[in-house]
């Protein structure tokens, strides 16, 4: 290891670092006290591999599988891949494991119609050595091949806890009479929007205090849309994506392990917030809350972490010890089946890791913490730990170049080195971009975002610019991404410090915005969005303490199109009139009619006045009736 890690966390202004919080600070400041289920006289197997480099590719086939042949980093409940035959091109499959003996099971085809997966009828015993045989092609060009792989010994995640999700203080927050119960976090907004057609805001809260759900505001600060999440649930990366020929929203949601990684699912939903889409992990992996990336064809590529016990000596870590294996897998978003798994352990040597060994916890030696699938079929990668980002080769596996690091392919320019860096991505014109935390311990003064430009002839990586935040410098512990938008300007989100910024290719700041400062947002994004929920607009009515007039408060969660009220009301459901209209420039909007009514609707007006939705017949209450309701929005 070139640098010992274990020291305490940086906070700034009071921010829960969490991605590798864990990590840095030990298990007894993050509630992992009996996450460590193994004995001190145990020793864990190996799992380091003598050899890295391990191809997908099978020769002269055309056939990439998984897993990779060779691996130690096999689920005992993983699937066997078979990607670029057709179904009816993959026959005789027999697998065998050298303690479970030979494995019932079923080929079942990937819907694009290039593969297939046996999955087995009962999982395999971890440390066994399985050996898989096929015969792919048909006739004369029929092949037969035959490959193995070491399952690997799961390490327990069920005393992991989460990490606090304490009460947010009451001045971080907005609550509304028409969403009962909900607390959403309050956005604002320091430098006004000089850019209104990069759109709304896109966030997401947590872990740390507050309720947890996926957040939409418009630039000015208004809450568009929150959806509470409960039962311990957080959401992570909220954004829009294509998704069968529409814009979608998508976004993780599961539950934040304190070892610094998720365990879920990523979710589609349509622009009337219905979900039409889940992904889950596969191979015996949850899907993990660092990427969701859809991919033409039905195609997504999600991370998944992947505790395995193993001896960690020869690393100057504990026999007894475990590490988090992390791993992409390519999915088939029609069957679930996963077309195609990378594990980092197959390519990566852990001496590459900037943090050493802890006593007592998972080492988190790579923590994968972004995916960016490329047209040609490689995917470019970002590792958080060894501070440095990859290019794989699509299919085999190999990584082709790094970008930083301690084996950096390219002599790194001046300003062009990160540390504990985020969201790597590859833009069109083929420059990169990362977000640079900088710190959790600090290695710069401030995070930033740059943008740097690779020359493969010469073999040099140069800064094309450098994005930091004005007075006051940020850092950030952990998380934080990096938007480039269409025109040319570039959305920074800081993570662990929740501010989200715009800035002009020039440096100047287009939009300056941020949650409260003891909270946290994951990423954040600006897209243009048209939401018009499937559920009716909400209302709640009261009468006032005199009794003599009717207070009507409507609302519509997610709509983006509501640009006045209709207020109905009558003394009898069915006879409803209407009363006045309001202007909506909130998200809640309030009327006071001048009468006692018994009940009240409401309908949403656009810019045309046209009805876009109308809400249900409401009774209207007592005054006293309601006191107990929250506080109202002003």
């Amino acid at each position: 290891m070139r640098r010992n890690r274990n020291v305490s966390i940086v906070v700034l202004v009071a921010v829960l670092a969490w991605g590798v919080a864990a990590i840095v600070t030990g298990s007894a400041d993050l509630g992992l006290s009996g996450a460590r289920a193994v004995t001190p006289s145990r020793i864990s197997p190996a799992c380091l591999p003598a050899t890295l480099e391990h191809s997908a590719s099978l020769a002269g086939t055309g056939v990439d599988v998984s897993p990779a042949p060779g691996t130690d980093t096999a689920n005992p409940r993983t699937q066997i891949s078979f990607l670029g035959a057709s179904v009816g091109n993959i026959q005789h499959v027999s697998v065998v494991g050298s303690k479970s003996g030979r494995h019932e099971g079923h080929v079942s085809a990937y819907s694009q119609g290039d593969g297939a997966s046996f999955l087995p009828e009962e999982p395999f015993d971890p440390g066994e050595r399985v050996l898989v045989r096929a015969v792919i092609g048909a006739g004369n060009a029929a092949r037969r091949i035959a490959f193995d792989f070491t399952v690997d010994t799961p390490y327990p995640t069920a005393n992991a806890g989460p990490f606090p999700n304490p009460a947010a203080a009451p001045a971080d927050y907005q609550s509304f009479d028409t969403l009962p119960g909900a607390q959403a976090p309050i956005l604002s907004v320091t430098v006004p929007d000089r850019d209104p057609a990069a759109g709304d805001v896109f966030t997401t809260n947590g872990p740390g205090p507050g309720q947890y759900g996926p957040l939409i505001y418009t630039p000015q600060g208004r809450l568009v849309w929150f959806d509470r999440l409960s039962g311990g649930l957080t959401a992570e990366n909220l954004g829009v994506q294509e998704y069968e020929g529409r814009r979608d929203l998508t976004f993780w949601q599961g539950k934040v392990l304190s070892l610094g990684f998720g365990q879920g699912e990523d979710v589609i939903m349509s622009s009337s917030y219905q979900i039409v889409g889940r992904v889950r992990g596969g191979n015996g992996l949850r899907a993990d809350l660092h990427d969701f990336q859809i991919a033409p064809h039905d195609i997504a590529y999600i991370t998944a972490y992947n505790p395995i016990r193993c001896n960690l000596s020869s690393a100057g870590g504990e026999r007894d010890g475990a590490i988090i294996d992390t791993a992409i897998q390519e999915i088939d978003m029609k069957t679930g089946l996963v077309r195609w798994e990378w594990h980092s352990l197959d390519h990566v040597g852990v001496g590459e890791s900037e943090y050493s060994p802890p006593k007592g916890m998972p080492w988190d030696w790579f923590h994968l913490n972004s995916i960016d699938p490329e047209p040609g079929g490689n995917v470019f990668i970002s590792a958080r730990n060894t501070w440095a980002a990859y290019q794989l080769e699509g299919g085999s596996g190999k990584i082709l170049w790094r970008l930083g690091g301690s084996k950096s392919s390219f002599e790194m320019g001046p300003g062009t080195r990160t540390a504990w860096q985020h969201d790597g991505r590859i833009l069109p014109d083929g420059e990169v971009t990362l977000f640079d935390d900088g710190s959790n311990p600090p290695v710069h003064s401030q995070s930033r975002a740059v943008r740097i430009v690779l020359d493969f002839k010469t073999h040099e990586a140069r800064l094309r610019f450098a994005y930091t935040h004005p007075a006051p410098p940020l850092l950030a512990a952990s998380q934080g991404n990096v938007q480039t938008l269409a025109d040319g300007n570039t959305v920074v989100d800081y993570g662990g410090v929740p501010q989200i910024s715009e800035y002009a290719p020039g440096g100047g700041l287009l939009l300056d915005a941020h949650l409260p400062y003891d909270m946290a947002s994951y990423r954040g994004f600006r897209f243009p969005w048209s939401g018009r929920p499937a559920s009716p607009p909400a209302v709640l009515a009261n009468l006032n303490d005199t009794g003599e007039e009717t207070i009507v408060h409507a609302s519509w969660n997610g709509a983006t199109e509501v640009r006045s009220w209709r207020v109905l009301a009558g003394v009898h459901a069915g006879s409803l009139g209407a009363q006045t209209t309001v202007v909506a420039n909130a998200f809640e909007s309030s009327a006071i009619l001048p009468k006692k009514y018994a009940y009240v609707a409401v309908q949403a007006l656009g810019a045309a006045g046209q009805v876009l939705g109308t809400s249900r017949t409401a009774p209207v209450e007592s005054y006293e009736a309601a006191l107990p309701r929250s506080v109202r929005a002003r």
